[in-house]
């Protein structure tokens, strides 16, 4: 198993290559005519392409690659599942191992980072106005690709940073700050503006959008979704993974008295919430989920990484009730075939069993100059997903718009 070592709330691990590993790694791409892990890359950020640059040695054409292909390049980096993407495609998977093609973005990016490289240039204005609700990855995209083709383009949203679910959803040892803000960065150089700390909800739709050419919704999935009837999941103590999760970014991980952590689910982001919470310093933490360790959700390296802290994880096993008078005192469990029965003590649970859109945006659709995609259109997937969904919405607006 990969051994990690623990990292303090908001260290984010280094990637730990200089430029002789990085060209010794791209020195191994078979420079595929018609190459696999472009076609598997969900955004189109075109590794075979990007990689080509770096093997010689062209690093501000492979960020340049990056960057108009995926704005959203140095988090993905990061984040992207790319064991089961673009480097389980990677033709060399029948030689030996698959191209590390995260750890060359990340280099990448890294380099239009220390260099302050300009890859992205603002086309001239075309008169056309449109406003996205939402900054996360999909309004990001939809505003990147907007602007290149000259619109000028407003995002909006709730939350006092931009980033949607990569700010507030995942945690900073995973994607830090100064990573998401570098993607902000490139999206601002664009010309697009933001409007942070302002909400729009669904009934103002038909106001805005008299307001502007077009308006994209690209809230995301930002509710979380509970286990239905579940005894003691209102009591004082019980939370969700992304409650959870923003309350640590936002307080820079100063989270008091977690005391005893049971995380139900089984996802990336019941790892992230493992992970924080120890990094805060839980005095216990316990992970179950009603998936078998073959079936769960979360990738390796995030299972990996959480057990290397030290955190159980209990496969197969169901919440049946939370256990308290006015605050949690423990969490039952049953497995799965029924023949076996636990109890964890708890003083805070995490519920991790997924999101959803908010109650009041259900229903929304594409009408007269509304546009919605992402995540809130298409359910939770990855954030390339999200990227990719943003840059065909663009296509259909441009389209609308007569760009």
């Amino acid at each position: 198993m990969t051994k990690v070592r623990q990292l303090p709330y908001g260290e984010l691990a280094e990637n730990g290559w200089n430029v002789r590993l990085v060209m010794e790694e791209a020195a191994r791409c078979l420079l595929c005519d018609d190459a696999p892990c472009s076609h598997d890359c969900p955004a189109g950020t075109d590794p075979g392409k990007f990689i080509r640059s770096i093997r010689f040695k062209n690093f501000k054409g492979a960020a340049r690659t990056i960057r108009n292909n995926n704005i959203l390049g140095a988090s993905c980096a990061e984040i992207c599942p790319r064991e089961r993407l673009c480097e389980k495609a990677c033709s060399r998977c029948g030689i030996d191992r698959p191209i590390q093609i995260g750890r060359l973005q990340a280099f990448a990016m890294d380099q239009e980072k220390i260099f302050k490289m300009k890859t992205l240039e603002a086309a001239a204005s075309n008169g056309k106005k449109v406003l996205c609700i939402g900054a996360g990855p999909s309004s990001l995209s939809v505003a990147a690709e907007l602007a290149k083709m000259g619109c000028d383009v407003t995002i909006v949203d709730e939350n006092e940073k931009a980033g949607g679910l990569l700010r507030y959803g995942i945690t900073p040892s995973r994607l830090s700050d100064e990573v998401i803000d570098q993607d902000i960065d490139a999206v601002k150089s664009l010309g697009v503006k933001f409007e942070m700390n302002k909400r729009i909800e669904k009934k103002d739709l038909a106001g805005v959008s008299s307001q502007y050419d077009a308006v994209f919704v690209g809230i995301g999935l930002s509710a979380s979704k509970m286990i239905p009837n579940l005894a003691g999941s209102d009591l004082k103590g019980c939370t969700t993974a992304l409650a959870f999760l923003k309350d640590a970014r936002k307080n820079g991980g100063k989270i008091d008295k977690l005391g005893r952590v049971v995380i139900i689910g089984g996802g990336d982001v019941a790892m992230d919430c493992a992970s924080t919470a120890k990094q805060i310093g839980a005095d216990s933490i316990y992970v179950s989920f009603i998936e078998t360790m073959e079936t769960m959700p979360a990738s390796k390296k995030e299972l990996d990484y959480t057990v290397s802290l030290g955190v159980p994880v209990i496969p197969a096993f169901k919440p049946v009730k939370v256990n308290g008078s006015d605050c949690v005192k423990s969490v039952s469990l049953e497995s799965m075939d029924g023949a076996s029965t636990m109890e964890l003590a708890a003083d805070t649970v995490i519920f991790a069993v997924g999101q959803k859109a908010e109650d009041e945006f259900v229903g929304t659709k594409r009408e007269g100059n509304v546009f919605v995609g992402g995540d809130f259109a298409h359910g939770g997937k990855t954030v390339v997903e999200a990227v990719q969904s943003g840059k065909e919405v663009a296509k259909e607006i441009a389209k609308f718009l007569h760009i």
